[in-house]
């Protein structure tokens, strides 16, 4: 620390002398902008190091995987907290996996336990993982987009950032025109409805965005007459008639139309995500390119994004703490998975379960995410997040994962005409008890743009999709097991209630992590009674 304080004082002195310059010849009313840009120049100056010596150290810590990740090891052992612990004084792996073995963090057993069982690392992503994730994604996305970072380029929209780490002074400078420490959505949509030469959106997640767009739409007017009233001396009352014609044109290509410079999208990757971002990029976002800096998984941080302009969901599993290592899924049978190899002897195209541990609890936990190699920088694997264990249906043993059903219902609702799909959750009909006699099924909540009610041969169409995916399921749906899933459409603001109901609950992992699968009668409730078709 007192090494970065004394790099940003080297370079505010070396700025100072010609920007002092320039303020003696300014007159009295320029001052402020003149204060706004040495802001600015200190805190670019300083991002650009920082960076730097985070991109060194990962390149150094992914060169030497092995040796980073025994420092990592013994990093969590020394620093474990709560009773002795007899590894701290070794890092051999084989008894490290002895001593500690594999115990499971996923959403439902947390709950369950009333909190007792926390993932190893907490959700608000504190420490230097965090940062490095941070600078090194702000770092790229700079390079891809390089106005982004300019004054008045960026605004965020939700209260959550999807940067994991806060910047300290003096990296506030940089871009932003939302309020500082606002924690009110309206607030930070109207600062970016005012600012017309926005170059990057920022959102907590794609889900939390796509509630601002929706809000918007339904809020339009409302926040026109607010943005009128802000300031008659300014030229506000024609950006609220610009609101107006851009609402009026339907959704598609609304963002570019509120902020035509626009170029880049950036939220917080997670679980559930996916569904939020196809939707947006068909319509609100169309034609903007999306950045995540990083992937949150149910532990935590795991993953770093250094390269915005590759296809979306490629992600660096780094070398440090927390201390990771990867147990290979095997079809069928991830209940007797093999021992957990370690980053370096990750195998390209196979798929593992992450596991975490870190020195909060001391704790070898599964996460439950599941990642395919893609590919290695350096000696680290590159990863494609695939599917979450923990959201899996199962009613008679046939266990449609995360990916396949959201796959089967993709397929499915395109076969509705002019119908996008927003949201989806499920449910195994033990959990509403509505069985009445009939064999187990999924409930199926869905909404929609663009179709308004579902008739019974589109409703049929889930199932058929379903059986096409799994030949298990259709074996058991052939013999009479297992019943049709029953789709049911919910009114709007159905699952933004369910996303307010979840963050109100100390134990949910929202935000980031968006459940696809309910496991308590309340919050498949929620939903049930917001059913309108």
């Amino acid at each position: 620390m007192l090494l970065f304080l004394l790099l940003c004082l080297l370079l505010l002195l070396l700025l100072l002398p010609p920007l002092a310059m320039l303020r003696q010849q300014q007159p009295q009313d320029a001052r402020v902008s003149w204060l706004a840009s040495l802001q600015y120049r200190v805190a670019w100056r300083a991002l650009f190091w920082a960076a730097a010596w985070q991109q060194q150290r990962l390149e150094q810590s992914t060169l030497h995987v092995g040796r980073s990740q025994e420092q990592a090891l013994s990093w969590c052992l020394q620093r474990a907290q709560g009773p002795c612990c007899p590894l701290r004084a070794s890092t051999d792996l084989s008894d490290f996996r002895n001593h500690l073995p594999l115990t499971k963090a996923s959403q439902v057993q947390e709950e369950e336990s009333g909190g007792q069982l926390p993932p190893p690392t907490s959700k608000q992503y504190h420490g230097e993982a965090s940062l490095q994730a941070t600078l090194l994604g702000l770092a790229a996305l700079n390079n891809a987009y390089p106005e982004v970072l300019a004054p008045g380029g960026t605004a965020r929209v939700t209260p959550t950032s999807p940067w994991p780490s806060p910047l300290p002074w003096p990296w506030h400078a940089l871009g932003h025109v939302s309020p500082r420490g606002a924690k009110d959505p309206g607030a930070l949509l109207l600062a970016a409805l005012r600012s017309p030469g926005l170059r990057a959106l920022e959102a907590g997640t794609a889900v939390e965005l796509l509630d601002v767009f929706l809000g918007l739409e339904a809020n339009g007017e409302e926040l026109a007459e607010a943005i009128a009233a802000g300031n008659p001396g300014a030229p506000l009352p024609r950006r609220a008639a610009e609101l107006r014609e851009a609402l009026q044109q339907g959704p598609r290509g609304l963002a570019l139309r509120l902020w035509p410079k626009l170029q880049v999208v950036v939220t917080l990757d997670a679980g559930g995500q996916a569904e939020a971002v196809a939707a947006l990029e068909a319509l609100w976002c169309q034609g903007l390119a999306f950045f995540s800096p990083a992937y949150a998984a149910s532990g935590g941080l795991v993953g770093l994004n250094l390269w915005p302009e590759q296809p979306r969901g490629l992600y660096l599993l780094p070398p440090g703490a927390p201390f990771t290592e990867l147990l290979p899924v095997k079809e069928g049978a991830q209940e007797e998975a093999a021992s957990t190899v370690l980053l370096a002897e990750a195998q390209e195209g196979k798929e593992y379960e992450l596991v975490l541990t870190d020195h909060t609890s001391l704790s070898r936990c599964r996460l439950g995410d599941v990642v395919r190699v893609v590919g290695t920088h350096n000696q680290c694997p590159v990863v494609r997040f695939i599917y979450r264990l923990g959201q899996t249906l199962s009613v008679r043993g046939e266990d449609i994962g995360e990916d396949m059903f959201s796959e089967a219902l993709s397929r499915a609702v395109g076969q509705w005409p002019g119908a996008k799909l927003l949201d989806h959750g499920c449910v195994e009909n033990s959990i509403l008890d509505s069985s009445k006699g009939s064999a187990p099924h999924y409930e199926v909540f869905v909404e929609l743009r663009g179709l308004r009610n579902l008739s019974e041969e589109n409703r049929d169409k889930l199932d058929r999709c379903l059986q096409e995916a799994s030949p298990h399921y259709k074996s058991l749906r052939f013999r009479g097991s297992v019943g049709p899933a029953r789709v049911h459409l919910v009114g709007q603001g159905a699952f933004r209630a369910l996303r307010a109901a979840l963050a109100a609950c100390p134990s949910s992992p929202f935000p980031p992590e968006m459940p696809r699968v309910l496991r308590h009668r309340h919050l498949a409730q929620l939903l049930q009674k917001r059913v309108v078709s």
